[in-house]
């Protein structure tokens, strides 16, 4: 069920290629590293990308999966050196989340008892590095918006974000990012789209 969610959403943002690795879920922090690492490495040379984008070291929300991917994906591009890609991890501003769910709560949203819109919104860019880089990406608001809504499994339905476009220009219409400091001779490519950087 997950694998198809990726899949469409994939194919709503316009990607031509999704590769789905086969790994424990909820271990990714310690389970099968060293085969994880070599996937990725396997999958990164040939194709020579221009960039990475990962998860930062918060995993957006603590979660342990997300954590482990930030982990080692950088383990891998570190290892590349001077060959290595520009390595970016995405991040959330503190209380974007926050705003998303009291909306919703104004709307008679009510959170469920578990599952992902059970975690405290709070937890979303809590403690996480400030962005560095921020990409303005509100002409596709509404297509990302309707990505995460493939999702279904994760998101529900009636969640949070079922915006109007309004709203998902004003709480998805930017991206927030900081470059991993690795001695990558990588281009500057989300910089050359910021429409705002401290860098």
């Amino acid at each position: 069920m997950r694998a198809t969610e990726l899949t469409a959403a994939a194919t709503t943002l316009g990607m031509s290629e999704v590769i789905i690795l086969d790994h424990p879920d909820g271990e990714l922090r310690w389970a099968q590293g060293t085969e994880l690492q070599a996937e990725l490495t396997l999958l990164l040379e040939p194709r020579q990308p221009a960039a990475v984008i990962t998860f930062g070291e918060d995993g957006l929300y603590w979660h342990d999966d997300h954590i482990g991917i930030f982990e080692h994906t950088t383990a891998v591009v570190g290892a590349l050196g001077r060959r290595a890609p520009a390595l970016y991890y995405v991040t959330m501003v503190p209380g974007v989340m926050t705003e998303i769910v009291a909306a919703a709560r104004e709307r008679g949203w009510t959170a469920p008892s578990q599952g992902f819109w059970s975690l405290p919104p709070d937890a979303f860019g809590f403690a996480a590095r400030p962005a560095t880089i921020i990409v303005d990406v509100a002409p596709w608001a509404t297509r990302k918006l309707a990505a995460i809504q493939c999702h279904r499994s994760q998101v529900g339905v009636g969640h949070p974000l079922e915006l109007d476009e309004p709203a998902a220009m004003r709480w998805l219409g930017v991206e927030h990012f900081h470059r991993a400091d690795l001695p990558s001779a990588g281009s500057q490519i989300l910089e050359s789209l910021a429409c705002t950087s401290r860098r």
